[in-house]
Formats: structure tokens, C-alpha cells, sequence
């Protein structure tokens, strides 16, 4: 396992607080508008806006959801959405109280806003990361035509052969019965018209096939920005969507927000590691919904507040304040 990883330590049950992080899909129009009620949000926003040189204010308020299913904007915009959020629950800056949180992850893009929050990356670095992220994908998927599709529901087996057959990739495992897949518009085309028994095909708000090889390109830029950038280690465990594996160093992180782009986010591993650790509850970051659904059907059991708006804080703000003082340190895995 590469140096700065390290599996958790199965059946030993410290961690009792989770916050996840939403990824591309997930934004909807005005989803920011609630948010800029709260004390220093715009001018956090606006920190965000000159980092990213996007104008989060307009496409967070009155852009429709054609615009902001645009890459170059939906990335950014979704990690400021939970930037905007983290501040407003911890009441200072977008970093989580380790006493209180014993894990993070995030979902594809989301894992950006998980770093910021575990202290790998400032809020401006994440914020240009994103960006170069957002704008480097988009071009990508200029290239051909391209996009994504769930498939809820179905044998595995069968899913997979079908997949495999119409010349698609499973992209995201998420677990719960839901892959996505990912590749040419005419291919997820031919597999809405012809799915998988007992499936349902859902096509996703995403302009490319985002965690495949047709994003190689995005990964060789944004490996260039992330080369100037010196990444602290994680004030809390940190979950990676490549594998499920905790990684503990700061620059084994970066790299595997650089490789995401290109590779599968299997959320279905991360969702077991949180079951591993001893998860008891659960934040969704805002664009909330997506992930919370999913942790519903494979973390029974677990109390689950989607922070959506504003009016989700007090849910929230229960839950951090009723595990503050129930986490303890991990373990090395072994």
C-alpha cells in the first residue's frame, strides 16, 4: 500500500461522526441564495469567486441549470457550496473540530471540499484547484461527446455485462444497487434502450464521462498545479474514494485527487470503511441529498441529517455537539 495510506482498523469502533461531501450532479439553481443570509458567507464567497475567477455569487443564485451543469462551473460552485456551510457549522474556518468529526470523505469533486476540511488544503488552494479541475474536464470532454447515466437496480453480474458490452465504464460504485456509468453519448444511448433487467437508467446533470480514461488529459493539468502546492497532513481520518483507504499524508492525498479524475470513485468502499470505524452519524454537506440517500439503505442504524440549507444547521450543529467528546485518537492500522 502506497506510503501515506493506511486501512482502518476493522472492529474497533472510535470514530462515531462522519461529514461527506456531494459531487458533480448534485447543484441546483439558487442553491446559494439561502446561505449568503448568514454572517461573512458573501464575503467568503467572494474570497472563493477571485480564487477561482468564477462568479459564484450570480451562478450561485440566478444562473439556471442548464449554466451551471456546465463543468467549469458546477465543480467550483459545489465546493464553495460546502465550504460556505463548514463555516457556518463550525462557526469559524471551513475546517472540522477533530474532537468532534472522527471521519471525512467526499464524492468524486467532493473530496476537494473533504480536503479543506480536514486541513490538507487552504480554501483558496482548493478553490484553484478546483477550478484548473473544472476547466481541464470540461475541455476534456469537448473532445467527444460524452456523459453519464445510473443504473439503479439490477443483478450485478448482469449490469456489469452490459456495461462491458455497450463499450461503457463503471465510473462510480456506489453501492446500495447504483452504478454509473460513463462514455459516448451514443453508447449510454444504446444502454437506456436496451438496459439491464429490472434496471432503471438515469441520466446524470454532467457534461462528460468524468473517471475514465477519456479525462486522462484533465489529470496530466491539473498534475502541474498540484506540484506548487504544499499540502498539510489530515487533522482528522480522511477516507479516499479511490479505495476506501484512510490516508494519513497530506501529499499522498493531492495525488489521489489528481489520479480521481481518471480512475473509478468507488463510494460503495467508503461507505464500508465508515461502517468499519463505527460511524453512529452523519453530515451531508450542501448540494446535500445524494449521499445521505445512499447512506440510508447501507448504514442502518446511523442518524443521518442532510444539511441542505440554512434551516439544517440546528440537526447539524445536535450532532457535532453530541460527539464532541465521543471520539477518541485512532489506532495505526495494521
Amino acid at each position: 500500500m502506497p506510503l501515506g495510506v493506511r486501512r482502518p482498523c476493522v472492529g474497533k469502533p472510535v470514530f462515531v461522526l462522519a461529514i461527506v461531501c456531494p459531487g458533480q450532479g448534485a447543484q441546483t439553481p439558487g442553491g446559494l441564495t439561502p446561505w449568503l443570509d448568514l454572517p461573512r458567507s458573501a464575503d467568503a464567497l467572494a474570497a472563493y469567486s477571485e480564487a477561482a475567477e468564477v462568479d459564484l455569487l450570480r451562478h450561485g443564485t440566478v444562473s439556471d441549470a442548464e449554466t451551471i451543469r456546465d463543468t467549469a462551473v458546477a465543480q467550483p460552485l459545489i465546493v464553495a457550496s460546502g465550504l460556505l456551510a463548514l463555516g457556518a457549522l463550525f462557526d469559524r474556518a471551513p475546517q472540522v473540530e477533530p474532537r468532534a468529526v472522527g471521519a471525512l470523505a467526499g464524492h468524486s469533486v467532493g473530496e476537494i471540499t473533504a480536503t479543506v476540511a480536514a486541513g490538507v488544503l487552504t480554501p483558496g488552494e482548493a478553490m484553484t484547484f478546483v477550478a484548473v479541475r473544472g476547466r481541464a474536464m470540461a475541455a476534456a470532454s469537448a473532445v467527444t461527446p460524452t456523459g453519464m447515466a445510473a443504473v439503479v437496480g439490477g443483478d450485478g453480474g448482469e449490469v456489469a455485462a452490459k456495461l462491458a458490452g455497450a463499450g461503457l465504464t463503471a465510473a462510480n460504485l456506489n453501492g446500495g444497487g447504483q452504478v454509473v456509468a460513463a462514455g459516448p453519448l451514443a453508447q449510454l444511448d444504446a444502454l437506456e434502450a436496451d438496459p439491464p433487467a429490472r434496471a432503471r437508467i438515469i441520466r446524470l446533470s454532467v457534461a462528460g464521462a468524468f473517471h475514465t480514461q477519456h479525462m486522462a488529459p484533465a489529470a496530466v493539468e491539473l498534475a502541474t498545479v498540484a506540484a506548487r502546492l504544499a499540502p498539510a497532513d489530515p487533522v482528522t481520518v480522511l477516507i479516499s474514494n479511490a479505495d476506501g483507504a484512510v490516508v494519513k499524508n497530506g501529499s499522498a492525498m493531492l495525488t489521489r485527487l489528481v489520479n480521481q479524475v481518471s480512475n473509478p470513485v468507488r463510494w460503495d468502499l467508503c461507505t464500508t470503511t465508515l461502517a468499519d470505524l463505527g460511524v453512529r452519524a452523519l453530515i451531508e454537506l450542501p448540494p446535500a441529498g445524494t449521499l445521505a440517500g445512499l447512506a440510508k439503505r447501507a448504514l442502518k442504524g446511523v442518524d443521518i441529517v442532510a444539511l441542505k440549507t440554512p434551516d439544517d444547521l440546528d440537526a447539524a450543529r445536535a450532532l457535532v455537539s453530541a460527539h464532541t467528546t465521543a471520539t477518541t485518537a485512532p489506532g495505526d492500522a495494521a
